[in-house]
């Protein structure tokens, strides 16, 4: 995991294999679609709110996911890798995600 400046997140993050992207607004929101959190997880649309976590171990990006139900996970973390990546990933290394910051976005 990577430090990185809150400031250049914002902007369109795609998985080119899945197709799956997600958007992070400057206005702190965010909107994602046909993505996996997970490894047992189907892709799925999903909208909230992001907060930039500056931590001294690694930096990542929260997700508080609206209209989620009881029972359902309302938040997820995505790392961030530096360099205009970002994934999500399981803490035991045996699942990730890679997004990369589209240029055209």
């Amino acid at each position: 995991m990577a430090q990185v400046d809150a400031a250049e997140l914002p902007g369109l993050y795609r998985d080119d294999e899945t197709g799956g992207e997600i958007r992070l607004e400057a206005d702190g929101t965010f909107s994602a679609t046909d993505l996996s959190t997970d490894e047992g997880a189907e892709p799925a649309d999903f909208h909230g709110e992001w907060d930039f976590v500056d931590s001294s171990g690694s930096d990542f990006v929260y997700l508080n996911i609206e209209e989620r139900g009881i029972g359902e996970v309302s938040g997820v973390q995505l790392y961030t890798l530096g360099g205009g990546k970002v994934e999500f990933s399981l803490p035991d290394g045996s699942w990730s995600l890679r997004l990369t910051k589209s240029t055209d976005g």
